[in-house]
């Protein structure tokens, strides 16, 4: 008699386990829920983060022209003063 209460005591105790330890349908679905959120969050960061990834391009190569046009302008600027130099030293010349 004490084994058998202690065989159903056993079994009892191991199927409270089992059931006990299992996520019920109502809690995967919750969980999956949760788990679609958070993909669609980090999917609309990722969109973000690429749509600045594409400003930040098209800004830089805007600065790049610029500089490109800012260093042209100073070349000639300095092209001019070297003529207007030598120009002035002709005339002090004469």
């Amino acid at each position: 008699m004490k084994r058998t209460l202690i065989k159903i005591s056993f079994l009892t105790v191991t199927l409270g386990l089992m059931v006990g330890g299992c996520a019920t349908t109502e809690q995967i679905a919750k969980i999956q829920t949760t788990a679609d959120n958070a993909l669609e969050t980090a999917n609309n960061a990722m969109n973000k983060v690429n749509n600045v990834q594409s400003t930040t391009n098209a800004t830089m190569d805007a600065t790049r022209a610029a500089q490109a046009a800012a260093d042209s302008a100073k070349a000639c600027c300095s092209d001019n003063a070297t003529k207007l130099d030598r120009m002035f030293e002709k005339a002090m010349q004469k």
